[in-house]
């Protein structure tokens, strides 16, 4: 976000949230990836070496990989690097392009809010049961689902916001 001085102290406070939070989730989703490579060594070396697999880093791994997954989506919106086509907002009018990119940050605030609604339902369900092998319990499965829905809410309503107050430096955005 560019340092002009038009824009509301509001808006920078929400903006320098957004962005702890979305550097939060990026070192979360790198240290996950750094232990997910290890225990993975591990998996290697247990199972070709000591001739002994260790059976939990199946479970571990895919707490690993939907904590990744989630919370690197999350960040993607934040920073408008999520998957998109962009050509047919590139192909249209400016006045046309706005409204196009209202109904994008829309249907991401939609879809974020019903990950973490249908999410914390899935998590509340699976909590009393416990993952096998791993006894931790099976709603650690579906909790980074109910988290990056939450987020995707969260930066979208943002975008939206930033938007509105006609500070939204996004490059595909309204010119």
């Amino acid at each position: 976000m560019s340092d002009a001085p038009h824009i509301p102290p509001t808006i920078r406070r929400m903006t320098a949230t957004l962005d702890m939070l979305a550097l939060i989730c990026r070192i979360l989703t790198g240290i996950a990836l750094v232990v997910l490579t290890v225990i993975f060594g591990w998996l290697v070396f247990g199972r070709y070496v000591l001739n002994a697999t260790p059976t939990w880093v199946e479970q571990v791994a895919l707490l690993l990989v939907m904590l990744i997954a989630f919370l690197g989506a999350a960040v993607g919106v934040h920073e408008n690097t999520h998957l998109s086509v962009s050509v047919l907002r590139s192909a249209v009018a400016p006045r046309v392009r706005a409204v196009f990119v209202v109904i994008s940050d829309v249907i991401m605030a939609v879809f974020g809010g019903l990950m973490l609604w249908y999410g914390a339902q899935l998590t509340i369900f699976k909590w009393g049961s416990l993952i096998p092998l791993i006894q931790l319990p099976e709603g650690l499965r579906s909790l980074p689902l109910t988290i990056g829905g939450g987020l995707i809410l969260l930066f979208s309503i943002g975008h939206l916001i930033r938007l509105f107050s006609g500070v939204d430096d996004r490059s595909d955005s309204i010119e």
